[in-house]
């Protein structure tokens, strides 16, 4: 707060990281690549890169195991504890984000994630292993929502749905090759290091490359909401910069940064999204299990990746043409379009869940029906976040509240479902005898995937039902804070 208040008192040219850097890296910010920003190619590029490091723990899952002679509960903990993190600090990328530019704040989460990333792969005791994870969530916690905005920024309300779905279908890109070049790799040693260790410490010296492209080259898609017309000359990041120092004199980081959560918390909106997220969201944390039940039902690394890399594909695929076909259903129905297509995606979840963990055979020779089964059932159940989620948050709020509302959505669902990997665990080792003992190194074990896919059938089907059940309040709520979330935004712009 002490430096806050001097910065306050000088000039806000000080603040402007132009005269920071060589002219060339200001010009390189505003150019294209085929009409595409090269901010835009980078902040991609970071959410592949964000992706591919969720997806790479539970990828070597078996590896870590055998590592640490750890049993399902204890690696759903590993799970745990990064999600629970990452869901009580995502407040902190909206209060930042208030203040500063994102390419600046994301840079910053990304460091975090990336050391954390490298100190897993070189940790010789299981509780390093939970600290880097904590380490990691709060990096994560920073990186998600601010990316999340930038794209609600980038887009109009009409193609906001694309918008989220091409995100999150090049992200998924980075989770297809993070989580099965990883597991790939863990049946091999590199240098005398084992594959599982050496795919985290390439991760993060990927990571950081990243981070360092973010900070170097990205400019802020906002705004400064001026009178002034001679200000094109001026980097957005500038801009930023400039106006929220200037702003430190009258109104505190700290008032105006609880002006933005209330604003946000009272939403109605914002409440019955975050509502059905806290079930929504359990289903895909214990989908982390899926690499690992298929190699105890008896599949090799290769098979197991191949597997849990279609489900990822059908899920970037699905996600990308659910936006497309919400910003469709949105121009016929403006205020119920998004709804129903989320009511559809999350009842999906359902019948598939039921089939894929009870119905298919689970042995080797099944692995057409699987294949067929998670491509088809990614296509379907990853609508939500990209086709309603996403862009009805980004139209109950004003502009520079969009961080703030990405943020408390992580808050609430990442921190409640972050319960679900450890209670998958425990559930598949008290209540259906799962014993990690009795597992085979190669052939895994059938009784052991039984009483997975058990625990993952119980944290799958009844939340997805309860899912689509929460949604049903949109109908009316969405409407009201729409239309005051745009009366107020023109109030701001007269006043201007």
């Amino acid at each position: 707060m002490g430096l806050s208040a001097r910065a306050s008192r000088l000039p806000s040219s000080v603040f402007r990281p132009k005269s920071l850097l060589p002219s060339h890296l200001s010009t390189m910010r505003t150019r294209t690549i085929f009409g595409i920003s090269i901010s835009l190619i980078i902040i991609n590029m970071a959410a592949i890169m964000e992706r591919a490091d969720e997806n790479l723990l539970p990828a070597v899952y078996k590896e870590v195991s055998e590592a640490f002679t750890a049993g399902p509960s204890d690696l759903g903990f590993l799970t745990f504890i990064r999600n629970f993190v990452q869901g009580i600090a995502s407040p902190v990328a909206g209060i930042l984000v208030l203040n500063y530019d994102r390419p600046t704040v994301l840079a910053i989460g990304i460091l975090f994630w990336a050391l954390s990333t490298g100190a897993v792969g070189a940790s010789k005791y299981f509780l390093q292993v939970g600290f880097w994870r904590a380490v990691n969530g709060f990096g994560l916690a920073i990186v998600i929502p601010a990316l999340q905005s930038f794209i609600a920024d980038s887009y109009k309300d009409e193609v906001r749905g694309t918008g989220f779905g091409f995100l999150n279908l090049i992200g998924t890109v980075g989770g297809i090759g993070g989580g099965a070049i990883a597991t790939v790799m863990a049946g091999h040693e590199y240098w005398g290091i084992p594959g599982w260790r050496f795919s985290f410490i390439v991760m993060a010296t990927l990571s950081c490359f990243i981070g360092f492209l973010v900070f170097s080259f990205v400019v802020d898609p906002r705004k400064k909401s001026s009178g002034q017309h001679d200000i094109s000359k001026q980097s957005d990041r500038d801009e930023l910069i400039e106006k929220g120092h200037s702003n430190i004199n009258t109104v505190s980081i700290w008032m105006e940064s609880w002006t933005a959560m209330r604003t946000v918390i009272k939403l109605q909106t914002f409440q019955f999204i975050v509502l059905q997220g806290l079930v929504g969201s359990l289903p895909w944390t214990a989908i982390v299990f899926f690499t690992l039940w298929f190699e105890l039902i008896g599949f090799d690394h290769n098979s197991a990746a191949t597997l849990v890399g279609l489900f990822a594909a059908g899920c970037a695929l699905g996600s990308f043409f659910g936006g497309v076909v919400a910003d469709k259903m949105s121009r016929i129905y403006p205020h119920t379009g998004r709804v129903m297509c989320a009511q559809f995606s999350s009842f999906m979840g359902i019948p598939f869940s039921w089939f894929l963990l009870r119905i298919i055979s689970p042995s080797i020779s099944s692995y057409s029906t699987f294949a067929v089964t998670l491509f088809i059932m990614g296509l379907t159940i990853s609508w939500c976040a990209t086709a309603t989620n996403g862009p009805m948050f980004a139209e109950v709020v004003p502009s520079k509240h969009r961080t703030m509302i990405y943020a408390f959505d992580r808050a609430f669902e990442g921190s409640f479902s972050s319960f679900a990997a450890p209670i998958v665990g425990i559930l598949a080792e008290k209540m259906y005898g799962y014993d990690a003992k009795s597992v085979d190194p190669i052939l895994g074990s059938p009784r052991e995937a039984l009483a997975l896919s058990k625990g993952l059938f119980s944290m799958m089907a009844v939340p997805f039902g309860l899912c689509c059940l929460f949604y049903t309040p949109l109908y009316w709520t969405f409407k009201q804070d729409r239309e005051n979330a745009r009366l107020a935004a023109a109030k701001e712009t007269e006043m201007i």
